[in-house]
């Protein structure tokens, strides 16, 4: 090769797209990692919402629950979830959480709870391993039947994730602009109480519409306790179901129990 020649090599070279090689995040192994290990007899799922917990263990048929709100911290939660589940057994736990979660735990405190949960060690306070994921994601999690799937929770606030083809992506979506504010703003239950209920059903509609056109999903499954009062769904969307969060928790230790 002459001297020209393998300068233009150089250039070329240099001038040519670069691909990146992308990590997993630990969140896309978890339907993966889930069907591989062996099931464990008995988990206690929780769904941690801005103004309940509520309680589930495999082969049980009660719900159980209690008030959450703003003073409730993980030390406190740990010790109603203990006393209310003491005469139930379980090994493991999974947790629904309301906000960013990495590694199994919280990266920042919940908007609607008390401070305290990010570093808070939910396996040394229960005794036993304990899963924790974005509560949004658990309950699409157990709603997942397959392809990509965008899940959208109506309840406090605005829960949203995406699943596609096994791999789980908890997002964000809620605090990106919308009109004078967020779409949490516009679709979260302040909204609902300030704006009534025609009003917040058609911004539920056009948000809905909205984030299905920019993802095109296959599936699209709303959650979450406000789903109930809209009077119709919006095109193209299903209802999630309320044992969706149970479901999931159970799911990310192997099991896939049918719920009571």
């Amino acid at each position: 090769m002459t001297a020209s020649e393998s300068k233009s090599a150089v250039l070329k070279q240099a001038a040519a797209p670069q691909r990146e090689s992308i990590p997993r995040t630990e969140t896309s192994t978890i339907q993966q990692d889930a069907a591989k290990m062996k099931p464990l007899k008995n988990v206690l799922a929780v769904d941690i919402g801005g103004t309940s917990v509520k309680i589930l263990a495999t082969g049980q048929t009660e719900r159980r629950s209690f008030p959450s709100g703003s003073t409730l911290t993980p030390k406190q939660m740990v010790a109603d979830i203990k006393r209310m589940a003491e005469d139930w057994t379980y090994e493991a736990v999974s947790i629904g959480y309301p906000g960013p979660v990495r590694r199994d735990r919280p990266i920042a405190d919940p908007k609607n709870l008390d401070e305290g949960w990010v570093g808070f060690d939910f396996a040394a306070a229960f005794g036993c391993p304990v899963k924790v994921l974005n509560d949004a994601a658990l309950q699409a999690f157990g709603a997942y039947k397959g392809g990509k799937m965008l899940f959208l929770g109506l309840g406090t606030g605005l829960g949203t994730t995406m699943i596609i083809e096994n791999v789980v992506v908890p997002m964000e979506l809620a605090h990106l602009p919308y009109r004078k504010g967020t779409f949490e703003d516009y679709v979260g239950r302040a909204a609902l109480d300030r704006n009534g209920k025609k009003q917040w059903r058609l911004d539920v509609a056009d948000v809905v519409g909205r984030l299905i056109t920019a993802l095109q999903p296959d599936d699209t499954v709303l959650g979450g306790g406000n789903v109930k009062k809209l009077d119709a769904l919006p095109p193209a969307c299903r209802a999630g179901n309320n044992s969706d969060a149970f479901r999931g928790g159970f799911r990310l230790w192997g099991r896939d129990d049918a719920l009571p």
